[in-house]
């Protein structure tokens, strides 16, 4: 007899990629999926109503709304993302309903939200300790939350690249000259592409090398107008691409980099191994997952010196890296597929269930 469907019920920000790409591939593997949002994004989802002038208080006073989805609904799991905000409203609403959670953390919730306030680490704390499971996509990000309350159950699950956008990996791994090296996280504060400009400016006006960023963020201004300070040639920027297209970018660079001063295991990262690229990273702990001495470079995020040894040392050095490509690449296909990480948390979803039935 075939199982029927899970109805998924996931509380998350309609506007982000990562949402709509999740729930799209729940669906694919044959759950039935239902995402509710107080963010206003293109994605499909029910849209819930923000109470009151002040945003952080939104969550709280949409628990008896999410309650009454939860019987309209009837899910079968309730899927929060992000612990403050989905996580603390779902843990709000479950408080009558008993239904089973799985809390999905994407970082930010844990390293950067629970220090902002004793409210915010507080929110955090019910909902990491009203989940019956809970996600992430590094064991670092599960030993920080378990610091901040008590985890039922949790396990280390990575997003990463669909297998078929693997074609896009380059068949020659020869370096390019200029050495093209692609920072595509968003100009924000804790993305910290200040730091990579003023460690590589003089690679650039050499001509040795190019920097391609991403043409929005907050900070996008800002950091043109040090850009153009500093470096003369070099420095490119992309629009938003549809994800195909975007994919096949990336696979023609040669180097990943990344500066951010707070990450867990970056969706990006896994998809610039699979496609090929060399990673260079800033040496935080939530990288070394995926980043080691065999599998790519880390830098001092103090010293911009570090980052230029870096780049130079891949400018200089007498083989062209392909084994360490090659096997980042085979790494990839083992632990950061897509679709078989999907798989996995429906099998989680299922777990719980048997779990709170038995």
């Amino acid at each position: 007899m075939t199982e029927r469907p899970l109805r998924v019920l996931v509380l998350a920000d309609s506007r982000a990629f990562h949402t709509e790409r999740y729930a799209a591939e729940l669906e694919r593997q044959g759950c039935e999926v239902l995402t509710a949002s107080l963010e206003s994004g293109a994605m499909p989802h029910h849209a819930l109503r923000r109470r009151g002038p002040i945003k952080a208080l939104h969550y709280a006073l949409g628990a008896s709304e999410v309650r009454a989805l939860f019987r309209r609904s009837r899910p079968d799991i309730v899927n929060p993302h992000f612990a403050s905000g989905y996580g603390f409203l779902a843990a709000l609403a479950d408080r009558r309903s008993s239904l089973p959670i799985v809390l999905q953390l994407w970082g930010s919730d844990i390293l950067i939200g629970p220090h902002k306030s004793v409210f915010h680490r507080h929110k955090t704390k019910l909902a990491l300790e009203s989940a019956d499971c809970v996600l992430a996509d590094s064991d670092f990000i599960l030993e920080e939350a378990s610091k901040i309350g008590k985890l039922r159950d949790s396990r280390t699950i990575a997003w990463g690249i669909e297998r078929n956008y693997l074609v896009y990996r380059r068949a020659n791994m020869s370096l390019s000259r200029p050495l093209r090296i692609l920072a595509p996280r968003p100009h924000e504060e804790v993305y910290n592409n200040m730091f990579i400009i003023r460690a590589l400016a003089d690679l650039c006006n050499s001509g040795e090398v190019t920097l391609t960023f991403p043409n929005f963020g907050g900070l996008l201004m800002r950091f043109k107008d040090e850009a153009a300070h500093r470096v003369s040639r070099g420095v490119a920027f992309y629009e938003k691409l549809p994800r195909p297209e975007y994919l096949e970018f990336v696979a023609g660079h040669d180097v990943y980099l990344s500066a951010a001063i707070s990450d867990s295991s970056p969706a990006s990262l896994l998809e610039a191994m699979g496609l090929g690229l060399i990673p260079v990273i800033g040496d935080i702990p939530g990288v070394r997952e995926w980043v080691t001495k065999d599998s790519g470079f880390l830098f001092d995020l103090s010293d911009v010196q570090s980052l230029s040894s870096v780049i130079s040392r891949i400018l200089t050095a007498d083989q062209d890296f392909e084994k360490m490509r090659l096997r980042n690449a085979e790494m990839i296909e083992q632990r950061g597929i897509f679709e078989n990480n999907i798989a996995e948390t429906i099998n989680v979803f299922r777990e719980v269930i048997a779990r709170r039935s038995a």
